[in-house]
């Protein structure tokens, strides 16, 4: 097999966010539609060569405006209705934390106690430039609009900085001291988002933030619901007050606190693993409440054949093409170490035909 097979060039359709817009209300798109968080920069020169040799070209040196407006065409290439794009330099400064042997995150961790919270110097989003939103504007593809993300989440961003022990501890010994850096992080979180949805660009934000893993979420789902859900409640408020969708992108197993998911309003769901269930599990089990995108195992792109993809691929298309709220992609992301053809044989099921 080779990228030839299934890369024959740009698709010739414009982008058109709409058909996203469907897919987020749970509504058919009048095409099949794609969805992914993001790819990888050698897969992006692969789909959008022009990118780097265009009339902006004195713009690209390798810089952030390079590496954002290469993704945005190789989006737009590939057949998406969007790109996604992270509009500033904003995060929240974190030590290495280390996985150990008995995966643990604690060795690294910034913040321990009430002290080192007071001394961490917390990031201000109003802050970073995120000119980056508009810049675009003029190389955006007609119809295309950007989809904005985080920094991580809330519960990503405090694993970061307690570490995943230390957090387990604290939110027993001193749960006032972990409700203020959880209220710490999602006020800055949310003032993030309050920013990029005045961007016109900007059509949808992603809530990315990994809360599980194969069996269970990383904390109990009462705790889920008293530290980490109502930031999230607050981000898709932000959204929706704009006029804007929300998706959640989050990892793990989240069979406890998907009511949760729904109730507070996300638009979509995004990210599945056949091991915790498989995407077309999901779509039968909550489609008629919440959109789901992507799903198709990243295991199984990996280690399957580019035929077999575009099989799997094909007929979760055609599982769900009557009834809507369904944007074809990976369970996850596409990775380096991920086939390009295996990725292309997974798209040519939604774009051959266009």
């Amino acid at each position: 097999m080779c990228v030839e097979r299934w890369w024959k060039g740009p698709v010739k359709a414009e982008p058109d966010f709409d058909n996203m817009l469907k897919v987020l209300r749970r509504e058919r798109p009048a095409r099949p539609t794609l969805f992914e968080f993001f790819m990888n920069e050698p897969l992006y020169r692969i789909l959008a060569p022009e990118a780097l040799s265009g009339p902006n070209s004195s713009r690209i040196d390798n810089s952030l405006y390079e590496l954002r407006g290469l993704m945005m065409h190789a989006f737009a290439n590939a057949g998406y209705d969007y790109s996604v794009l992270y509009g500033s330099d904003f995060k929240f400064p974190a030590g290495e934390i280390q996985l150990k042997a008995t995966r643990s995150w604690n060795e690294g961790a910034v913040i321990t106690d009430r002290k080192s919270f007071e001394k961490y110097n917390w990031p201000d989003p109003d802050d970073f430039d995120y000119g980056i939103l508009d810049a675009l504007a003029d190389e955006m593809p007609g119809g295309m609009k950007l989809i904005a993300y985080g920094p991580g989440g809330v519960l990503e961003n405090i694993l970061q900085l307690v570490g995943f022990e230390n957090l387990c501890m604290m939110l027993v010994d001193d749960p006032d001291l972990a409700s203020e850096i959880f209220d710490a992080i999602g006020a800055r979180l949310v003032r993030h988002y309050e920013i990029c949805v005045q961007h016109d660009t900007v059509g949808a934000v992603i809530g990315n933030d990994d809360w599980g893993f194969k069996t269970q979420t990383m904390l109990s789902p009462a705790d889920m619901r008293r530290y980490v859900i109502p930031w999230h409640k607050k981000i898709v408020q932000v959204a929706h007050a704009a006029g804007k969708p929300a998706i959640l992108h989050s990892c793990g197993n989240l069979a406890a606190v998907m009511d949760d998911v729904i109730d507070i309003g996300y638009d979509a769901k995004h990210s599945y693993e056949d091991t915790i269930q498989p995407v077309e599990d999901a779509y039968e089990q909550y489609h008629d409440r919440i959109a789901i995108l992507g799903g198709i195992d990243l295991d199984f792109v990996v280690r399957s054949e580019p035929q077999q993809v575009y099989k799997r691929a094909k007929t979760l298309l055609q599982q769900t093409a009557d009834r809507g709220g369904y944007a074809l992609g990976t369970g996850n992301s596409v990775p380096e170490y991920a086939p390009h053809e295996n990725y292309l044989a997974m798209i040519a099921a939604a774009t051959e035909n266009r």
